[in-house]
């Protein structure tokens, strides 16, 4: 670290400080916006160490760890101090403690919410659903507890699926697994007879019938005032431009070398996010127009997953997976019970899936409302058991720790109640933070319904290494709540837990088919631009889902005759 930071890194770090002016909410962070001060007066300075008469802030900033390091003898060595206090700063700044003037991520926390919350306090409310009295929610949420609680309770000695054991002198929950679902019957004839007459459907023909029956070309515009270009040729050659963003192979490989200028005026001229965005919208709502409700049934959820894709590390928004080792950048796909992707975004390798799952739920623009969220378990947390429910949605995750997980009692002077949770029930909830910062959480859920700043820019004030503030310990206490109540049912239900599975089997499934579309250049992102590399996946999102728009038709064209209608079953639909 030093050696990258002293010959490298250190020449920027100067005209930063230089630019950003750092200021704080609260006075706890004061040593670090002083350091921070510091390092910007020597900056010019030659020095390997601070002057013995300069105040140097040490507490607070510098671990224990470093102090060998940075402190030698009475002297304080200016590299390694500095390399504490950007990675003080980093933290800080993540969570809100400290924010940049003049910003937008990283602006002040309070300029997040709405502003005008006080005087619209009622509509909001009536807007969330939410009653106005912080009692009457509490006394809700005690009586859901208690609920599921006695029924957990009541069904646990005849649950030949879930005991409760013990491993090291400690509370274990032993879950059976789940049981392989059989192949609905006849589906397998069904596929084979789409096959014989369809036969093998190229993957651009796929996408040109579904761009001509849509449409969605005629959404790409340019910005310039008027364009010469003759509409049948547009239409080609965004086609053909979208397609090779969207399999990854390149406008050089899909034309010949004189035609190429004539796909890359089309590619920085008429594509943007924006205009992606909304073509993906419009496929999506055109699937749910065209689907008959009898053989989908109703769209009401959605699963979210996250998926690595291979990327060049020259970039800042590159990062070194832990778990899936190598360079690159994380997509985060909500896709629909019934293989619709409703939503993409590009995030880091380090952030929060909890608040890529809910800036999904949010944001995701078609005529779907969602209901239900399925998530694996780096898709929940306590603080997103709160917030969902506050956003009126149902968060269901796959625990994969779910033998150490606890219950939470709902009201104090419950010992002996639930005689056979014992073993796994916990301190009870504090409902009294959430009495006293009730309104300041409903302001918080409005400003991610109303949208006044992205969820993770929100949700990051609700970490466990921010502060310590009263809203974030009500959020704490209710998402406790939420998430005991979601448990019992979880555990009790087999039926919700087959449900979750199918779900996140779906976006399994759509994962999987991304390897099959981005084929070009070895499925590995060959951009460095951000905006770039966020087109890239929105071509490949695209792609993707005019490929769900013509199997609907197909699917339903064969089940159109009364005789393929009538060998279906009932469970081959619903499932």
């Amino acid at each position: 670290m030093r050696g990258s930071y002293s010959h490298h890194y250190r020449r920027m770090v100067p005209l930063i400080l230089k630019t950003l002016t750092f200021s704080s909410t609260s006075t706890t962070p004061k040593p670090l916006l002083d350091a921070l001060e510091l390092i910007r007066k020597y900056a010019d300075k030659n020095q390997s160490h601070y002057p013995e008469t300069e105040d140097v802030p040490i507490d607070g900033i510098v671990p224990p760890s470093w102090l060998p390091l940075v402190k030698q003898g009475q002297r304080v060595n200016r590299i390694s101090y500095e390399l504490c206090v950007l990675k003080m700063s980093r933290e800080k700044l993540r969570c809100k403690e400290v924010y940049v003037i003049r910003a937008n991520r990283y602006r002040n926390p309070d300029e997040d919410l709405p502003v005008d919350f006080p005087t619209k306090r009622n509509e909001y409310y009536a807007e969330l659903d939410l009653p106005l009295s912080a009692d009457e929610f509490i006394a809700t949420q005690k009586r859901q507890m208690q609920e599921a609680l006695d029924m957990f309770d009541r069904g646990l000695p005849k649950n030949k699926n879930v005991e409760i054991t013990k491993r090291n002198d400690k509370p274990w929950i032993k879950l059976s697994k789940l049981k392989p679902q059989p192949e609905p019957k006849n589906l397998v004839a069904l596929k084979a007879e789409i096959g014989r007459r369809w036969g093998q459907l190229f993957l651009l023909d796929v996408f040109k019938e579904a761009a001509l029956r849509i449409g969605f070309p005629n959404l790409f515009k340019s910005p310039a005032l008027y364009e010469t270009l003759p509409h049948e040729i547009l239409q080609i050659r965004l086609i053909l431009c979208l397609f090779a963003l969207g399999t990854n192979i390149g406008l050089k490989r899909i034309v010949s070398t004189e035609k190429f200028r004539d796909l890359l005026y089309i590619r920085n001229r008429f594509i943007s996010k924006d205009n992606l965005r909304a073509a993906i919208a419009l496929v999506a709502n055109a699937i749910l127009c065209e689907r008959q409700i009898g053989i989908w049934g109703e769209a009401t959820s959605c699963a979210g997953d996250s998926k690595k894709f291979v990327a060049y590390d020259q970039n800042l928004l590159t990062e070194w997976h832990i778990s899936y080792r190598g360079p690159g950048i994380m997509v985060y796909w909500h896709v629909e019970k019934k293989a619709i992707c409703i939503y993409s975004q590009i995030k880091r390798c380090s952030s929060s899936e909890v608040a890529s799952m809910i800036q999904g739920l949010l944001r995701h623009c078609t005529d779907m409302t969602v209901e239900k969220g399925f998530v694996d378990t780096h898709g929940q947390s306590t603080v997103g058991f709160a917030f969902t429910y506050l956003l009126n949605i149902q968060l269901m995750p796959r625990f994969a720790d779910i033998a150490k997980r606890k219950l939470h009692r709902p009201d104090v002077g419950m010992t002996d109640a639930y005689p056979n949770l014992q073993p796994i029930l916990t301190s009870p909830i504090d409902w009294e933070w959430v009495r006293e910062n009730y309104d300041d959480m409903v302001k918080y859920i409005a400003a991610l319904k109303k949208g006044t700043a992205e969820a993770e820019a929100i949700l990051s004030r609700f970490t466990k290494n921010g502060p310590k503030h009263p809203v974030y310990k009500a959020v704490m206490e209710l998402g406790k709540a939420r998430q005991t109540i979601f448990l019992c049912e979880y555990l009790n239900s087999e039926e919700m837990r087959q449900e979750i599975q199918e779900g996140l089997n779906v976006v399994e499934n759509w994962n999987g088919a991304n390897s099959f579309a981005w084929y070009g250049k070895g499925g590995e992102i060959a951009v460095n631009n951000r905006d770039d590399q966020e087109i890239a996946i929105l071509a490949l999102h695209l792609l993707q889902i005019c490929m769900v728009y013509v199997n609907t038709l197909l699917v339903q064209k064969v089940l159109s005759e009364k005789e393929w209608l009538n060998k279906m079953q009932r469970k081959t639909f619903e499932g």
